[in-house]
């Protein structure tokens, strides 16, 4: 296969390459291609070691080179002499195989294509190192499938789906079962968020439900949180998802994680004039809620727009810029055809909630008919065909040198093998099975050399088992691994 060297990247020490892939792998009349960027480190490269290969996912492939040059690709990488990849995900950053993001042009965006992309890569791509061209390609070379989140699903479905040519893979926050309606997310925060700030949040919620059924008050809550010119009441309980979207975004390490959260949840609890009465309590938390909206989210709409123009999503035109700098519609349709996740409030009203009961299944999934109206070639479905990521395995997919990583705070958890509907398994060196304390979201990718104790033992824990699998490898090298995993570290 062709690999073309474009340019030096952003980031300084890696420089990327093109592989050429069909836009249709199962129409053999198309010959259209188009080039799927990839990223190589070599620093720790050993004759004979595996590759490395960490999946994009739903983003540019750039925001996944820190994992390269620190993080859990490196990490492995060093411990088995490997060869480190970073592939993006066709759709994503600079590996876009149409001319725009109409209806018709996404329809090569699917599971089945992105999978066959990646496979079609192992089996043909030529690295160059020192040099030399070298072939390192599957199956004659073990390789290891790393991915998080929705790469996390894939890393494990290209273990099932393509065992022959993935030796091992390891599925970080791994969204196995894919759901239309996943009010789960919010469950899982408030299950296992602050409890000081959930129980702010909580009351905060349940009052603006109840003003908003009430005309004169639903006029004056909208204005104290400065959305008083914004019309529909559901775009209004939107805007306050704001904070509580920064829950995932938390980070063990201080130079990822942005801290919104907990600064939420401290200006939540600011205390502007004590009162042991409940309903007093409630209204400095709401009104806390409005301040801190006001400042972070309203303040951030130009004053040449309404708060209509800003936060509206009444008006279908703003959702139909087709160009393909409109990175948001690559997602936005793999939701919409296969994925779900519409995070709406909990189905039984009687249930406890942090999000607004506005939040409806209807109102997060209009963006679908908006966003993607009814092309020549294809149409969105009416719901998203999740039967087509849960046929692969769902809670229950699983494989030996299949690693599951979760952590115990993520609010993707109840949709990985994690999840309290999942069966329960076992912790085992062929099939590990792994929860971090306190993690969130595919806490293990990030590394720096000054780990807290528990990231220092996941990666540590990941290095054993790999080297593990990499030492029953034939025909490989075999022998490196006893003395790369006791130096770890050090």
């Amino acid at each position: 296969m062709k690999n073309i060297e474009k340019k030096l990247d952003t980031n300084p020490n890696f420089t990327a390459y093109y592989f050429s892939q069909p836009v249709d792998h199962f129409d053999t009349r198309d010959t259209r291609t188009f080039g799927q960027r990839y990223w190589v480190s070599d620093r720790h490269y050993v004759s004979g070691g595996p590759v490395i290969v960490l999946d994009g996912g739903e983003t540019s492939g750039e925001d996944r080179l820190p994992f390269l040059d620190t993080g859990i690709v490196d990490i492995l990488a060093k411990a088995t002499g490997g060869l480190g990849v970073v592939l993006e995900h066709r759709y994503y950053g600079e590996s876009i195989p149409v001319a725009d993001f109409s209806t018709d042009n996404m329809r090569w965006l699917t599971n089945a294509q992105a999978l066959e992309d990646s496979a079609r890569f192992m089996r043909n791509v030529k690295f160059r190192i020192d040099g030399v061209e070298r072939d390192m390609t599957a199956p004659s070379t073990p390789w290891i499938y790393y991915g998080g989140s929705y790469a996390g699903a894939r890393a494990a479905h290209m273990r099932v789906l393509y065992p022959d040519i993935v030796f091992g893979a390891i599925a970080s926050s791994a969204v196995t079962h894919a759901e239309v309606q996943y009010w789960e997310y919010w469950e899982a925060i408030r299950l296992t968020a602050d409890r000081n700030c959930i129980d702010r949040i909580s009351k905060a919620v349940s009052f603006i439900d109840g003003a908003l059924s009430v005309p004169i008050l639903r006029t004056k809550l909208k204005a104290l949180f400065g959305l008083g010119g914004l019309r529909d009441d559901s775009d209004f309980a939107s805007v306050l998802l704001n904070p509580l979207e920064h829950v995932q975004n938390q980070n063990w390490d201080p130079e990822e994680d942005n801290g919104t959260w907990k600064e939420f949840c401290a200006a939540l609890a600011e205390d502007r004039g004590s009162s042991a009465i409940g309903w007093v309590r409630t209204l400095g938390a709401v009104g806390n809620y409005a301040r801190w909206i006001r400042k972070n989210v309203v303040s951030q709409c130009s004053d040449e727009k309404t708060v209509e123009e800003c936060f509206g999503t009444q008006d279908d035109s703003k959702f139909q810029d087709l160009s393909t700098d409109s990175s948001w519609r690559a997602w936005t349709w793999q939701v919409c055809t296969e994925w779900g996740y519409y995070t709406t409030a909990p189905p039984d009203p009687a249930h406890a909630r942090i999000v607004s009961k506005r939040l409806s299944l209807e109102y997060l999934a209009k963006v679908c008919k908006q966003a993607f109206p009814a092309g020549k070639e294809i149409s969105v479905p009416a719901w998203p065909n999740v039967t087509a990521v849960n046929a692969l395995g769902d809670f229950g997919l699983a494989a030996d040198r299949l690693a599951f990583v979760d952590g115990s705070d993520d609010p993707w958890m109840p949709a990985t093998p994690h999840s309290w509907h999942a069966p329960q398994r076992t912790d085992t060196r062929a099939r590990p099975f792994k929860l971090i304390p306190g993690g969130v979201h595919h806490h293990d990718e990030n590394g720096r050399a000054d780990e807290p104790a528990h990231i220092r033992a996941i990666h540590r824990d990941e290095v054993v088992f790999v080297t593990g699998w990499l030492a029953g490898w034939r025909p490989g090298a075999n022998g490196r691994s006893a003395g790369r995993v006791a130096g770890y570290g050090e």
